[in-house]
Protein backbone atom coordinates (compact mmCIF):
# COMPACT_ATOMS: atom_id res chain seq x y z
CA UNK A 1 0.00 0.00 0.00
CA UNK A 2 2.89 2.36 0.71
CA UNK A 3 4.18 1.94 -2.87
CA UNK A 4 0.71 2.72 -4.21
CA UNK A 5 0.51 5.83 -2.06
CA UNK A 6 3.90 7.02 -3.26
CA UNK A 7 2.86 6.53 -6.87
CA UNK A 8 -0.46 8.28 -6.26
CA UNK A 9 1.19 11.26 -4.56
CA UNK A 10 3.54 11.57 -7.54
CA UNK A 11 0.55 11.57 -9.90
CA UNK A 12 -1.24 14.20 -7.82
CA UNK A 13 1.82 16.45 -7.90
CA UNK A 14 2.01 16.08 -11.68
CA UNK A 15 -1.72 16.84 -11.98
CA UNK A 16 -1.35 19.99 -9.88
CA UNK A 17 1.50 21.18 -12.12
CA UNK A 18 -0.77 20.79 -15.15
CA UNK A 19 -3.64 22.62 -13.46
CA UNK A 20 -1.49 25.45 -12.14
CA UNK A 21 0.39 26.02 -15.40
CA UNK A 22 -0.97 28.50 -17.96
CA UNK A 23 -0.14 25.98 -20.68
CA UNK A 24 -1.15 22.90 -18.71
CA UNK A 25 -3.68 20.34 -19.90
CA UNK A 26 -6.82 19.83 -17.81
CA UNK A 27 -7.32 16.51 -19.61
CA UNK A 28 -3.92 15.22 -18.54
CA UNK A 29 -4.54 16.46 -14.98
CA UNK A 30 -7.90 14.66 -14.75
CA UNK A 31 -6.34 11.48 -16.16
CA UNK A 32 -3.67 11.59 -13.46
CA UNK A 33 -6.28 12.39 -10.80
CA UNK A 34 -8.30 9.37 -11.94
CA UNK A 35 -5.29 7.05 -11.68
CA UNK A 36 -4.26 8.47 -8.30
CA UNK A 37 -7.75 8.17 -6.79
CA UNK A 38 -7.99 4.58 -8.03
CA UNK A 39 -4.66 3.73 -6.37
CA UNK A 40 -5.86 5.35 -3.15
CA UNK A 41 -9.29 3.68 -3.33
CA UNK A 42 -10.98 7.11 -3.32
CA UNK A 43 -14.03 5.83 -5.19
CA UNK A 44 -16.07 9.04 -5.41
CA UNK A 45 -13.25 11.14 -6.84
CA UNK A 46 -12.38 8.33 -9.24
CA UNK A 47 -15.97 8.16 -10.54
CA UNK A 48 -16.14 11.96 -10.88
CA UNK A 49 -12.88 11.93 -12.86
CA UNK A 50 -14.05 9.12 -15.13
CA UNK A 51 -17.26 11.01 -15.91
CA UNK A 52 -15.19 14.02 -17.05
CA UNK A 53 -13.08 11.66 -19.18
CA UNK A 54 -16.19 10.24 -20.89
CA UNK A 55 -16.35 6.78 -19.30
CA UNK A 56 -19.64 5.37 -20.63
CA UNK A 57 -19.93 2.97 -17.70
CA UNK A 58 -20.87 5.93 -15.52
CA UNK A 59 -22.22 8.39 -18.09
CA UNK A 60 -25.00 6.00 -19.12
CA UNK A 61 -26.53 6.05 -15.64
CA UNK A 62 -25.86 9.76 -15.03
CA UNK A 63 -27.63 10.60 -18.31
CA UNK A 64 -30.73 8.68 -17.20
CA UNK A 65 -30.81 10.73 -13.99
CA UNK A 66 -30.29 14.05 -15.80
CA UNK A 67 -33.00 13.20 -18.34
CA UNK A 68 -35.42 12.49 -15.49
CA UNK A 69 -34.45 15.74 -13.76
CA UNK A 70 -35.17 17.66 -17.00
CA UNK A 71 -38.48 15.88 -17.46
CA UNK A 72 -39.59 16.66 -13.90
CA UNK A 73 -38.53 20.29 -14.24
CA UNK A 74 -40.51 20.72 -17.46
CA UNK A 75 -43.51 19.17 -15.78
CA UNK A 76 -43.44 21.27 -12.57
CA UNK A 77 -41.48 24.34 -13.69
CA UNK A 78 -39.68 24.57 -10.36
CA UNK A 79 -36.47 23.20 -8.82
CA UNK A 80 -36.47 19.41 -8.65
CA UNK A 81 -36.07 17.47 -5.41
CA UNK A 82 -34.19 14.28 -6.33
CA UNK A 83 -34.93 12.78 -2.92
CA UNK A 84 -38.57 12.36 -3.94
CA UNK A 85 -39.94 8.90 -4.71
CA UNK A 86 -39.86 9.61 -8.46
CA UNK A 87 -36.07 9.25 -8.38
CA UNK A 88 -35.93 6.22 -6.06
CA UNK A 89 -35.30 3.62 -8.79
CA UNK A 90 -32.67 5.57 -10.71
CA UNK A 91 -30.82 6.55 -7.52
CA UNK A 92 -30.66 2.89 -6.51
CA UNK A 93 -29.33 2.11 -10.00
CA UNK A 94 -26.59 4.69 -9.54
CA UNK A 95 -25.71 3.25 -6.15
CA UNK A 96 -25.57 -0.28 -7.55
CA UNK A 97 -23.07 0.96 -10.13
CA UNK A 98 -20.81 2.67 -7.63
CA UNK A 99 -22.03 6.23 -8.17
CA UNK A 100 -22.66 8.36 -5.08
CA UNK A 101 -25.19 10.91 -6.32
CA UNK A 102 -24.75 13.09 -3.22
CA UNK A 103 -21.07 13.51 -4.10
CA UNK A 104 -21.43 13.84 -7.87
CA UNK A 105 -24.70 15.68 -8.43
CA UNK A 106 -24.47 19.41 -7.67
CA UNK A 107 -26.45 22.25 -9.25
CA UNK A 108 -23.36 23.32 -11.24
CA UNK A 109 -22.80 19.76 -12.44
CA UNK A 110 -26.43 19.42 -13.57
CA UNK A 111 -26.50 22.78 -15.38
CA UNK A 112 -23.29 22.04 -17.32
CA UNK A 113 -23.93 18.36 -18.06
CA UNK A 114 -27.48 19.16 -19.21
CA UNK A 115 -26.34 21.97 -21.52
CA UNK A 116 -25.58 21.03 -25.13
CA UNK A 117 -23.92 24.40 -25.70
CA UNK A 118 -21.47 23.66 -22.86
CA UNK A 119 -20.71 20.16 -24.11
CA UNK A 120 -23.02 18.31 -21.73
CA UNK A 121 -22.27 14.66 -21.07
CA UNK A 122 -21.55 14.00 -24.74
CA UNK A 123 -18.18 15.72 -24.81
CA UNK A 124 -15.34 14.70 -22.52
CA UNK A 125 -12.80 17.17 -21.19
CA UNK A 126 -10.46 16.01 -23.95
CA UNK A 127 -12.98 17.00 -26.67
CA UNK A 128 -13.76 20.30 -24.97
CA UNK A 129 -10.09 21.28 -24.79
CA UNK A 130 -9.61 20.25 -28.42
CA UNK A 131 -12.57 22.41 -29.49
CA UNK A 132 -11.55 25.45 -27.46
CA UNK A 133 -9.06 26.97 -29.99
CA UNK A 134 -11.68 26.80 -32.75
CA UNK A 135 -14.33 28.35 -30.53
CA UNK A 136 -12.00 31.16 -29.47
CA UNK A 137 -11.53 31.97 -33.12
CA UNK A 138 -15.13 31.53 -34.31
CA UNK A 139 -17.30 31.97 -31.18
CA UNK A 140 -19.32 28.77 -31.76
CA UNK A 141 -19.66 25.75 -34.04
CA UNK A 142 -23.48 25.82 -34.21
CA UNK A 143 -23.68 23.58 -31.13
CA UNK A 144 -20.91 24.53 -28.74
CA UNK A 145 -20.58 28.11 -27.49
CA UNK A 146 -17.28 29.57 -26.34
CA UNK A 147 -18.48 31.02 -23.02
CA UNK A 148 -20.39 27.90 -22.02
CA UNK A 149 -17.56 25.54 -22.97
CA UNK A 150 -15.08 27.75 -21.14
CA UNK A 151 -17.33 27.64 -18.05
CA UNK A 152 -17.44 23.85 -18.32
CA UNK A 153 -13.65 23.56 -18.59
CA UNK A 154 -13.18 25.99 -15.71
CA UNK A 155 -15.56 23.94 -13.56
CA UNK A 156 -13.64 20.73 -14.27
CA UNK A 157 -10.31 22.46 -13.70
CA UNK A 158 -11.44 23.98 -10.39
CA UNK A 159 -12.92 20.73 -9.04
CA UNK A 160 -9.92 18.69 -10.20
CA UNK A 161 -7.60 21.11 -8.42
CA UNK A 162 -9.75 20.90 -5.28
CA UNK A 163 -9.64 17.09 -5.30
CA UNK A 164 -5.89 16.97 -6.02
CA UNK A 165 -5.16 19.26 -3.09
CA UNK A 166 -7.54 17.32 -0.84
CA UNK A 167 -5.94 13.96 -1.63
CA UNK A 168 -2.42 15.35 -1.52
CA UNK A 169 -2.97 16.83 1.94
CA UNK A 170 -4.65 13.65 3.13
CA UNK A 171 -1.94 11.24 2.00
CA UNK A 172 1.26 13.26 1.60
CA UNK A 173 2.46 12.75 5.16
CA UNK A 174 0.54 9.60 6.01
CA UNK A 175 3.36 7.30 4.92
CA UNK A 176 5.82 9.14 7.15
CA UNK A 177 3.46 9.01 10.14
CA UNK A 178 2.65 5.36 9.66
CA UNK A 179 6.29 4.55 9.03
CA UNK A 180 7.44 6.33 12.18
CA UNK A 181 4.89 4.60 14.39
CA UNK A 182 5.63 1.23 12.80
CA UNK A 183 9.29 1.83 13.59
CA UNK A 184 8.44 2.52 17.24
CA UNK A 185 5.91 -0.33 17.48
CA UNK A 186 8.23 -2.91 15.94
CA UNK A 187 11.11 -1.81 18.16
CA UNK A 188 8.99 -2.07 21.31
CA UNK A 189 7.39 -5.38 20.24
CA UNK A 190 10.75 -6.92 19.45
CA UNK A 191 12.43 -5.65 22.63
CA UNK A 192 9.55 -6.85 24.75
CA UNK A 193 9.55 -10.21 22.99
CA UNK A 194 13.24 -10.51 23.82
CA UNK A 195 12.74 -9.65 27.47
CA UNK A 196 9.20 -10.63 28.47
CA UNK A 197 7.17 -12.50 25.81
CA UNK A 198 4.05 -12.67 27.98
CA UNK A 199 3.99 -8.87 28.31
CA UNK A 200 4.59 -8.56 24.57
CA UNK A 201 1.60 -10.78 23.94
CA UNK A 202 -0.65 -8.55 26.07
CA UNK A 203 0.60 -5.44 24.27
CA UNK A 204 0.16 -6.91 20.80
CA UNK A 205 -3.34 -8.12 21.67
CA UNK A 206 -4.19 -4.61 22.90
CA UNK A 207 -3.01 -3.17 19.59
CA UNK A 208 -5.05 -5.77 17.74
CA UNK A 209 -8.10 -4.83 19.83
CA UNK A 210 -8.09 -1.14 18.90
CA UNK A 211 -8.19 -2.10 15.22
CA UNK A 212 -11.47 -3.96 15.72
CA UNK A 213 -14.89 -2.51 14.90
CA UNK A 214 -16.28 -4.07 18.07
CA UNK A 215 -16.56 -1.56 20.95
CA UNK A 216 -16.15 -4.32 23.55
CA UNK A 217 -12.74 -5.14 22.10
CA UNK A 218 -11.68 -1.51 22.60
CA UNK A 219 -12.48 -1.83 26.28
CA UNK A 220 -10.74 -5.20 26.41
CA UNK A 221 -7.68 -3.55 24.85
CA UNK A 222 -7.58 -1.17 27.81
CA UNK A 223 -7.94 -4.10 30.18
CA UNK A 224 -4.95 -5.75 28.48
CA UNK A 225 -2.99 -2.52 28.93
CA UNK A 226 -3.89 -2.36 32.61
CA UNK A 227 -2.78 -5.94 33.18
CA UNK A 228 0.43 -5.24 31.31
CA UNK A 229 1.19 -2.21 33.50
CA UNK A 230 0.46 -4.19 36.65
CA UNK A 231 2.74 -7.03 35.53
CA UNK A 232 5.39 -4.51 34.47
CA UNK A 233 5.24 -2.85 37.87
CA UNK A 234 5.60 -6.24 39.55
CA UNK A 235 8.72 -6.94 37.47
CA UNK A 236 10.33 -3.54 37.88
CA UNK A 237 9.29 -2.51 41.39
CA UNK A 238 7.58 -5.27 43.40
CA UNK A 239 5.09 -4.32 46.16
CA UNK A 240 6.71 -3.27 49.43
CA UNK A 241 6.03 -1.37 52.66
CA UNK A 242 8.17 1.66 51.90
CA UNK A 243 6.84 5.21 52.18
CA UNK A 244 8.67 7.74 49.97
CA UNK A 245 7.46 11.33 49.70
CA UNK A 246 4.14 10.18 51.15
CA UNK A 247 3.81 7.58 48.41
CA UNK A 248 3.19 3.95 49.27
CA UNK A 249 3.79 0.93 47.06
CA UNK A 250 1.18 -1.70 47.83
CA UNK A 251 0.16 -4.43 45.39
CA UNK A 252 -2.68 -2.39 43.88
CA UNK A 253 -0.59 0.80 43.58
CA UNK A 254 1.10 -0.12 40.32
CA UNK A 255 1.26 3.49 39.08
CA UNK A 256 3.13 4.56 42.22
CA UNK A 257 5.52 1.66 41.81
CA UNK A 258 6.23 2.47 38.17
CA UNK A 259 6.82 6.10 39.13
CA UNK A 260 9.28 5.12 41.81
CA UNK A 261 11.10 2.76 39.50
CA UNK A 262 11.56 5.55 36.97
CA UNK A 263 12.67 7.97 39.68
CA UNK A 264 15.39 5.59 40.75
CA UNK A 265 16.41 4.17 37.37
CA UNK A 266 16.14 6.83 34.65
CA UNK A 267 19.03 9.25 34.99
CA UNK A 268 17.89 11.83 32.43
CA UNK A 269 15.41 14.21 34.07
CA UNK A 270 13.68 15.04 30.76
CA UNK A 271 13.32 11.35 29.83
CA UNK A 272 12.10 10.55 33.33
CA UNK A 273 9.49 13.34 33.28
CA UNK A 274 8.26 12.28 29.84
CA UNK A 275 7.93 8.67 30.90
CA UNK A 276 6.04 9.70 34.04
CA UNK A 277 3.68 11.80 31.95
CA UNK A 278 2.80 8.75 29.85
CA UNK A 279 2.25 6.67 32.99
CA UNK A 280 -0.02 9.35 34.50
CA UNK A 281 -2.11 9.47 31.34
CA UNK A 282 -2.31 5.69 31.17
CA UNK A 283 -3.16 5.36 34.84
CA UNK A 284 -6.05 7.83 34.56
CA UNK A 285 -7.67 6.13 31.58
CA UNK A 286 -7.02 2.60 32.72
CA UNK A 287 -8.53 3.21 36.15
CA UNK A 288 -11.57 4.75 34.49
CA UNK A 289 -11.91 1.70 32.23
CA UNK A 290 -11.34 -0.67 35.17
CA UNK A 291 -14.26 0.88 37.07
CA UNK A 292 -16.51 0.65 34.00
CA UNK A 293 -15.49 -2.95 33.38
CA UNK A 294 -16.43 -3.86 36.95
CA UNK A 295 -19.87 -2.42 36.23
CA UNK A 296 -20.16 -4.44 33.03
CA UNK A 297 -19.92 -1.31 30.86
CA UNK A 298 -17.92 -1.44 27.64
CA UNK A 299 -19.61 0.69 24.99
CA UNK A 300 -18.68 3.98 26.70
CA UNK A 301 -15.05 3.57 25.65
CA UNK A 302 -14.50 5.07 22.20
CA UNK A 303 -12.05 3.69 19.68
CA UNK A 304 -10.13 6.97 19.77
CA UNK A 305 -9.76 6.79 23.56
CA UNK A 306 -8.55 3.20 23.40
CA UNK A 307 -6.13 4.06 20.60
CA UNK A 308 -4.63 6.92 22.61
CA UNK A 309 -4.04 4.64 25.56
CA UNK A 310 -2.33 1.96 23.47
CA UNK A 311 -0.16 4.56 21.72
CA UNK A 312 0.86 6.07 25.07
CA UNK A 313 1.65 2.56 26.24
CA UNK A 314 4.11 2.14 23.37
CA UNK A 315 5.66 5.54 24.07
CA UNK A 316 6.03 4.79 27.77
CA UNK A 317 7.52 1.36 27.12
CA UNK A 318 10.02 2.81 24.66
CA UNK A 319 11.25 5.03 27.53
CA UNK A 320 11.79 2.27 30.09
CA UNK A 321 12.30 -1.01 28.21
CA UNK A 322 16.05 -0.93 28.70
CA UNK A 323 15.48 -1.52 32.40
CA UNK A 324 13.60 -4.81 32.10
CA UNK A 325 15.47 -7.81 33.50
CA UNK A 326 16.08 -10.49 30.83
CA UNK A 327 17.09 -13.06 33.45
CA UNK A 328 13.47 -13.75 34.36
CA UNK A 329 12.64 -15.51 31.07
CA UNK A 330 11.48 -19.03 31.70
CA UNK A 331 12.11 -22.22 29.76
CA UNK A 332 10.76 -25.76 29.51
CA UNK A 333 12.12 -29.25 28.71
CA UNK A 334 9.74 -29.99 25.83
CA UNK A 335 7.08 -27.30 25.63
CA UNK A 336 3.93 -27.19 23.61
CA UNK A 337 3.81 -24.87 20.62
CA UNK A 338 1.01 -23.06 22.45
CA UNK A 339 3.08 -22.32 25.58
CA UNK A 340 6.70 -22.25 24.37
CA UNK A 341 8.74 -19.14 25.07
CA UNK A 342 10.57 -17.07 22.51
CA UNK A 343 13.87 -18.58 23.64
CA UNK A 344 12.41 -22.06 23.20
CA UNK A 345 11.72 -21.38 19.54
CA UNK A 346 15.12 -19.82 18.93
CA UNK A 347 17.22 -22.44 20.73
CA UNK A 348 15.28 -25.61 19.97
CA UNK A 349 14.77 -24.80 16.28
CA UNK A 350 18.27 -23.32 15.91
CA UNK A 351 16.86 -20.30 14.04
CA UNK A 352 17.62 -16.60 14.10
CA UNK A 353 15.88 -14.42 16.65
CA UNK A 354 13.80 -12.74 13.93
CA UNK A 355 12.33 -16.08 12.86
CA UNK A 356 11.56 -16.98 16.48
CA UNK A 357 9.78 -13.66 16.86
CA UNK A 358 7.81 -14.26 13.66
CA UNK A 359 6.60 -17.60 15.06
CA UNK A 360 5.63 -15.98 18.34
CA UNK A 361 3.71 -13.24 16.53
CA UNK A 362 1.77 -15.83 14.52
CA UNK A 363 0.69 -17.46 17.79
CA UNK A 364 -0.47 -14.11 19.17
CA UNK A 365 -2.43 -13.39 15.98
CA UNK A 366 -4.11 -16.79 16.37
CA UNK A 367 -5.07 -15.95 19.96
CA UNK A 368 -2.64 -18.43 21.53
CA UNK A 369 -3.14 -21.26 19.06
CA UNK A 370 -0.25 -22.61 16.99
CA UNK A 371 0.10 -25.80 14.94
CA UNK A 372 2.85 -27.35 12.86
CA UNK A 373 0.87 -26.39 9.76
CA UNK A 374 1.03 -22.75 10.92
CA UNK A 375 4.82 -22.98 11.01
CA UNK A 376 4.87 -23.77 7.29
CA UNK A 377 3.67 -20.25 6.59
CA UNK A 378 6.46 -18.57 8.55
CA UNK A 379 9.17 -17.18 6.34
CA UNK A 380 12.47 -18.95 7.07
CA UNK A 381 10.89 -22.21 8.21
CA UNK A 382 11.87 -24.96 5.75
CA UNK A 383 11.34 -28.71 5.68
CA UNK A 384 14.27 -29.48 8.00
CA UNK A 385 13.24 -26.87 10.55
CA UNK A 386 9.66 -28.11 10.47
CA UNK A 387 10.87 -31.67 11.08
CA UNK A 388 12.98 -30.42 13.99
CA UNK A 389 9.95 -28.59 15.39
CA UNK A 390 7.96 -31.82 15.40
CA UNK A 391 10.79 -33.45 17.37
CA UNK A 392 11.23 -30.63 19.86
CA UNK A 393 7.65 -29.50 20.49
CA UNK A 394 4.20 -30.91 20.98
CA UNK A 395 1.00 -29.32 19.75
Amino acid sequence: MLDKKSEAIGLLNEALKELESAKGSVTVAVQKLSRASLLLDEKNIYVWSEIQLGNQKYIFHIKKLLDLISKEFEKKQKPVDITSTVFKTILQELKDNGIDHKFIITSKFVSLKNSDSAGGLVHSIHVLEDQLPYLKKNGNDKTLYLKNVQDHIDYIKKKAHEYCVKLSNKYKYSDTSIGCFDLLKNAVDDKLLDLEPELAQQLMLAFKGISSKNSEEWSQALTSCRRLLEALADKLYPPNDKVINKRTFKANQYINRLWQFMSESIESESNRDLAKMHVDYLGSWLEKNYKMTNKGVHAEVSQLEATRVVFHMYLMLSDILDYLDPSQISSSSKPSLKTATLDDFEVRLNVKRDIAKAIYKVRIEKNGSLTFDDLKGVRGIGTKTLQLAQEQFSE
